[in-house]
């Protein structure tokens, strides 16, 4: 579906990784969100592949990527394991330096490797998240309705795994369509491979056992890096849907100087929570104009 784009998997120290990569210039990563995979960038991808070179890739756990056992406090899914994947797979590539975006928990991997890699990431571009460690300490009645799967998907082994694997078509149509535009906002092709994934007993555990690491070893790793007062340091663009959780209930301008030094522009987009879906023309004219005003040439 991504034509041009070459596919090939790499294998990290912790997983397959699915990739698909195109394009010259400048090497720029994109991470997608539950319960995606790489086409999640479909509608933009191609016209970014023609002034970088365009990295995107299957999480682990996700698409087509290996799914390896959770291991103790669901260690193999937090986002410090899933940031060294992408990290690996950049430098297998031949970049020890990269431009990253992520949207949903490919941002959320994006916060963590920021920290954990300063060196790697020249800027990065978070696509409506706030941070969770703020999530969690300031959880309100509008945020845990409108993100009830936060909740539902860290119940114990396998409540959750059962009840979506019931009927994981039903699911995965009810839960992605969010707007008034239901599913109509996906391209048909895209949305049936993400659906093919989801069919997967593997993948729906795989993905409850990310956000089981969210709630727990991820949390504490949030905890010390605020004690120590780390933030990221690299240029930060924040995108949001102006519809959508975060637009609606969350001050991502407010929130996000408590976890970044250098934010450089912060917008709301005209959607809701699936920005490169609903607006991908305003998305991929803010990601160029980010990414062409950077330090790597």
């Amino acid at each position: 579906m991504l034509d041009g784009f070459k596919r090939s998997e790499i294998k990290t120290s912790g997983a397959r990784i699915v990739t698909v990569t195109a394009g010259k210039g400048p090497p720029l990563l994109l991470m997608h969100g539950n319960p995606f995979n790489h086409l999640s960038w479909l509608k933009i991808a191609p016209r970014l592949a023609t002034e970088f070179t365009v990295v995107a890739t299957d999480l682990r756990g996700y698409g087509d990527s290996e799914k390896p056992p959770g291991g103790p406090k669901h260690i193999n899914y937090s986002f410090r394991a899933m940031a060294q994947d992408q990290v690996e797979v950049m430098a297998a590539l031949g970049f020890e330096r990269f431009y990253a975006a992520g949207h949903d928990r490919g941002a959320r991997v994006l916060h963590r490797m920021c920290l954990d890699h300063p060196r790697k990431v020249a800027r990065a571009a978070i696509i409506d998240i706030v941070p969770q460690h703020y999530l969690y300490a300031n959880i309100s009645k509008a945020w845990a309705t409108f993100s009830w799967h936060w909740f539902f998907n860290i119940q114990p082994y396998d409540l959750p795994e059962k009840m979506m694997g019931a009927d994981p078509d039903w699911f995965i149509k009810k839960k992605l369509a969010k707007t008034e535009q239901g599913l109509s906002i996906f391209d048909p092709a895209a949305l049936e491979d993400f659906m093919r994934c989801f069919r997967n007993p593997k993948t729906i555990h795989a993905i409850c056992e990310d956000y089981r690491a969210g709630a727990s070893t991820d949390l504490e790793m949030d905890e010390a890096d605020m004690q120590a007062g780390r933030k990221i340091d690299c240029p930060l663009l924040l995108l949001w849907g102006a519809t959508g959780g975060v637009g609606r209930n969350q001050k991502s301008m407010e929130i996000w100087p408590r976890y970044a030094s250098d934010i450089r522009a912060g917008k709301a987009l005209p959607s809701g929570h699936y920005v490169q879906d609903e607006a991908p023309e305003e998305t991929y004219a803010e990601l160029r104009a980010f990414f062409r005003d950077g330090e790597l040439k």
